[in-house]
């Protein structure tokens, strides 16, 4: 918190009352009347400085603004760009009044971002990140754009139909290929996890620590 004094305006108040006070009763037109006035002045001054006292008020300090974390260039720009997609499928979600359209942008919105997020871990995921965020994401974003459009027509026709149609089976492909890329990134640290395994139960084999071994030479 900090310190801050607060200067009452009291004193300000009764300098100019007692200026219109005095020229209402006295005369002001000889340089004498002029000097009384001012002394009278400086006296109500005086005393309401003494009425009105300056008052100290503790005002709370504003939290500083936490800096950007950055990740690097390439990954802070797939950072950038996941947001601003998860923003547009945001409104997009808000704006489409069908409920199983609405489901499956939930989960696409969800899937994505732990696509963009996995970028930060494994950054040598990126070109791959890079594919699915150039392409796949905003050709689906496209998609449901042109739905939105289309349901808010309010009129079923061959075409409006078809497309919507279309648009909602494709939603379905794109679950689940959302699921798969991020899956896919995956790939990797389970190749790494399984090396690590084997590793592992080579380690234990050869000190005599794994399976029956461990129970006969711990019995022993």
């Amino acid at each position: 918190m900090r310190e801050v004094k607060k200067k009452p305006v009291g004193p300000i108040y009764t300098v100019a009352l007692t200026w219109l006070l005095y020229a209402l009763l006295f005369p002001l037109y000889k340089l004498w009347h002029f000097i009384v006035a001012i002394l009278v002045t400086l006296l109500t001054w005086s005393i309401s400085k003494k009425i009105f006292k300056t008052k100290i008020v503790y005002v709370e300090e504003p939290e500083p603004e936490p800096e950007p974390v950055s990740y690097g260039p390439e990954v802070d720009a797939i950072i950038a760009e996941g947001k601003i997609a998860q923003s547009e499928m945001g409104r997009l979600y808000a704006s489409i009044k069908d409920n199983s359209i609405r489901l499956k942008i939930n989960q696409l919105m969800q899937i994505s971002d732990k696509i963009v997020q996995n970028a930060i871990d494994n950054p040598g995921n990126v070109p791959q990140i890079k594919k699915f965020l150039n392409y796949y994401l905003p050709t689906t974003i496209k998609l449901l754009n042109a739905y939105d459009r289309m349901s808010d027509q309010g009129i079923e026709g061959v075409h409006i139909s078809g497309s919507m149609s279309r648009i909602e089976a494709m939603l379905d492909t794109a679950v689940e290929a959302f699921k798969k890329q991020l899956d896919s990134l995956f790939a990797n640290q389970a190749l790494d996890i399984e090396t690590d395994i084997e590793v592992m139960n080579a380690m234990l084999a050869r000190e005599g620590l794994a399976g029956n071994d461990f129970g006969k030479k711990t019995s022993g």
